[in-house]
Parts: C-alpha cells; sequence; structure tokens
C-alpha cells in the first residue's frame, strides 16, 4: 500500500483556504498513485487558533468532512481526515451510534473509504494541558477504533496520545498493524517528536506514521517533520518543516515478518 502524509501549510482560523489545500494535497497524493492520504491535527482550523474553536466547530456532517469525503471519492483514495474540532451536540442532533453520550468539542479524526463513506471515528483520548487551552475547551474522547484497508488493522492516535504508551498496547490486542497520528507539534520539542513515535513502532512491532502541519501561529510554530517509521522503527520517510507530501509504500506482511524473526510480545506478562 502506498501512503501519504499531507505536511499542509495552516493558516489559524482559514477553515476555506485550509480545506483547499487539504483537497488539492489529496488529488495530487491520488496523482501518484496513493491508495490512503492522512491530513494533520485540526486541519482545518488550525491547533492553536483556540479562539476559532467554538464559532468554527462543525458536526460530522458538516461541511469539511462532506469535502473531504467528496474527494476521498473523487479521487478513488481513502482518507484520514485528522482532526476537526466536533461539535459534539450537532452531531447527536443529526446522528447514530458514533454519538457519545455526551455535549461538548472533541478533537475529532475520521477515516473515510475510497467512496466517500466513513468507516470510524477517533475522538482524541488524552488531552493537552501544559499551558494549553484544549483541557479547559475540549472534552476526552472513549472509543478506540480501528478500521480495515488494503490489508492492514489501521488504527488511531492523536498529537500528545504518543505519550501515553498504553494507549497503543491497547490497539495492539485490538490487531493494529498501522497507527495514522495526525499532530501539530511545535517547535522547540524535536527530540520528542521524533523519539516517541519511533519508540510506540519499536515497542509494538506495527507501521507508526505521524502527520504534522507546517506554519506558525501567534505563539507557537508546527515543526512539521512528518514520518513513517516501519515496525523496526526504521524510518521509511520523513520531511523538513516546509508543505510537502511525505510517501512510502508499507507491506501488511512485514508485521508479522518483524514480530516472527523477533517474538518480545510473546514475552509480554500483563
Amino acid at each position: 500500500m502506498k501512503l501519504a502524509l499531507a505536511q499542509l501549510a495552516i493558516e489559524s482560523g482559514d477553515v476555506s483556504e485550509n480545506v483547499t489545500r487539504a483537497r488539492d494535497a489529496i488529488a495530487d497524493a491520488a496523482a501518484e498513485g496513493v491508495d490512503l492520504v492522512a491530513l494533520p491535527e485540526v486541519f482545518n482550523v488550525g491547533y492553536f487558533a483556540f479562539d476559532s474553536y467554538s464559532r468554527r466547530a462543525e458536526s460530522l456532517a458538516g461541511p469539511t468532512l462532506a469535502e473531504i469525503s467528496a474527494t476521498a471519492r473523487e479521487h478513488d483514495v481513502a482518507v484520514l481526515a485528522g482532526s476537526i474540532v466536533e461539535d459534539l451536540a450537532a452531531t447527536a442532533r443529526e446522528s447514530d451510534a458514533t454519538v457519545p453520550a455526551t455535549d461538548g468539542l472533541a478533537n475529532t479524526s475520521v477515516f473515510f473509504d475510497r467512496d466517500g463513506e466513513r468507516q470510524a471515528v477517533y475522538r482524541k483520548r488524552h488531552l493537552f494541558g501544559y499551558g494549553s487551552a484544549e483541557q479547559e475547551l475540549l472534552v476526552p474522547g472513549e472509543a478506540v477504533p480501528t478500521v480495515e484497508f488494503e490489508g492492514f488493522t489501521v488504527g488511531m492516535t492523536t498529537c500528545y496520545d504518543l505519550r501515553f504508551p498504553e494507549l497503543y498496547r491497547r490497539l495492539v490486542e485490538a490487531g493494529a498493524t498501522l497507527v495514522l497520528v495526525p499532530s501539530a507539534w511545535p517547535y522547540p520539542r524535536v527530540e520528542h517528536w521524533q523519539t516517541l513515535p519511533r519508540t510506540r513502532a519499536i515497542e509494538n512491532q506495527y507501521y507508526v506514521a505521524t502527520i504534522n502541519g507546517s506554519g506558525a501561529f501567534d505563539d507557537a510554530t508546527l515543526l512539521g517533520r512528518s514520518t513513517v517509521y516501519d515496525p523496526w522503527g526504521t524510518v521509511l520517510a520523513s520531511a523538513d518543516d516546509d508543505p510537502t507530501l511525505v510517501t512510502a509504500t508499507i507491506e501488511p506482511d512485514r508485521v508479522q515478518a518483524v514480530r516472527d524473526e523477533f517474538p518480545a510480545l510473546r514475552d509480554r506478562r500483563t
């Protein structure tokens, strides 16, 4: 399977421009024969545009995800729309069994298949503190879904989740072989951004792909460096901090081959 990470330049609060850039990146990736495209965290509003969250929040049926769904269908490519600020009450009014029994806003990623059909919804479990407004503005998710695609069992986490290894163990138990991590990781924590996902790949022996944004906000600058790690923790593809597409071809059988060669997971004691 050919995977693309869309390291987008994100304009604070400019939903129209940001969604256009996302759609263009999906089209460019599809033209390169990509099967799955992943977008960064809060790609439509900008993670650090906290003042825009409440007025820019949308339901799962809102205009941002409708456009991404249509683009996936148009180009016959799966897309992880990771993520948007979701208005949970609006989703509940419109909706279905994917809605938790709560109101508020959530940091929500959605996996669309090649037909633009919604296959999985992940709401960020670990909300960032450390001077961020995320814990004040959002509610955490509970579900940890996976989706089957092109021979992979795909899991989803988001940014700060990388610091909580038990979540990634839970994905191992769910059969995950690829974990996508939409993020808005800023300078100066470059070493953390490179070490944590590599560790998650090594200790769980699956692919991990981190999808970061690019661009500056009032008090933060995203560091880019979107990367695909294989089950050994080897970097297959990466970037600097400029907007770009990071592409890599990954193999479902590679996960089991690594686990057979070095069966550390069999020695796990719970």
